[in-house]
């Protein structure tokens, strides 16, 4: 088995169908999505409000 790890670029509020497209068009099997809070405000770091940037897409493949 292989992993391959995808970086997906993503604003919640507008790229819900880009992502729904990005994940039908994997081959391999869906693991794992890890969210990256990005802070950007006092709000934000003390956890009230989060804001993410993109997505870590970790997918299983065959050989």
């Amino acid at each position: 088995m292989r992993y391959k790890v995808h970086q997906f670029e993503i604003n919640l509020e507008k790229d819900r169908q880009k992502l729904e497209d990005f994940l039908n068009r994997l081959t391999g099997e869906v693991v794992s999505i890890i969210p990256n809070n990005k802070n950007l405000s006092l709000a934000q770091v003390y956890g009230l409000a989060r804001r993410i940037n993109f997505l870590l897409i970790i997918e299983k493949v065959n050989n």
